[in-house]
């Protein structure tokens, strides 16, 4: 069986990896977004199985089927079980809640070999229409560090703020420990509830209920003290200081 992988999140993407080699399946190939994906379909044979995360960092997944005609099966993965449990009981459409339990897998792996349902028996359509719920949003929920050989899965409500030093992006959390990211902070300014997150600057998106203080600041800027963060003053800059205001007030 040849399956590949669809996942924004590359700790994440190459955790599944490993986990699909120990049960001796074969990855063709790693992709991590929406345009990626187009193109890798459009010069490669397509696989068996894919395993589709459903928020890519450039939009939802299912916009690769409005490119690209497959026979391939799907099973999604997501950390959105609001939506997912909803979406796919809905329409029979084997999923993986994140982080993805082994035995979980094995269990959709046998379902898959048993049944081997095409992507034609799923309706992008109607799962496209349910995870986007008028007046809601699946925003991130959790997040994948890697520290040291290990994984680990940092929940949102855990998180001060995403800064960015020396091109890395990092997540502070309210225990002051920073763990590493692959993500930029112009894909979290999607991918964060923004009542809850707001950037204040080019270097850092705090969360409102880890703010300590605010401060007045010099050239009409101010400055924000969140629990456990030394790392930089955190300034509000100029321009972003009136909306930062009307989101404090929201």
């Amino acid at each position: 069986m040849k399956v590949i992988i669809i996942e924004d999140e590359k700790p994440a993407a190459r955790r599944l990896q490993r986990m699909l080699s120990r049960l001796e399946i074969e990855v063709q190939a790693m992709v991590h977004s929406v345009a990626e994906a187009i193109e890798w379909f459009s010069s490669n044979p397509h696989p068996d199985l894919i395993f589709l995360d459903i928020q890519l960092s450039d939009g939802l997944s299912f916009e690769i089927f409005e490119h690209v005609k497959t026979d391939s099966a799907i099973i999604f993965t997501t950390a959105y079980d609001e939506y997912a449990l909803r979406a796919f009981k809905l329409n029979s459409v084997d999923y993986l809640l994140k982080p993805i339990d082994e035995e979980e897998l094995e269990s959709a792996i046998r379902k898959f070999r048993n049944n081997q349902h095409p992507s034609e028996n799923i309706n992008v359509n109607e799962l496209r229409s349910l995870l986007n719920i008028p007046g809601a949003r699946n925003y991130k929920t959790r997040f994948t560090a890697q520290v040291g050989q290990h994984l680990k899965l940092v929940d949102i409500s855990e998180i001060g703020c995403f800064y960015s030093e020396n091109k890395t992006t990092y997540i502070h959390c309210h225990s002051g420990r920073n763990y590493p990211v692959e993500v930029s902070l112009e894909q979290l300014e999607d991918e964060l509830d923004p009542e809850k997150f707001f950037r204040i600057n080019r270097k850092c998106i705090l969360n409102i209920n880890d703010i300590r203080d605010i401060i007045s600041y010099t050239n009409s800027r101010l400055e924000v003290k969140l629990n456990n963060f030394v790392e930089f003053p955190l300034i509000v800059s100029r321009e972003r200081v009136k909306d930062f205001k009307n989101w404090l007030n929201n």
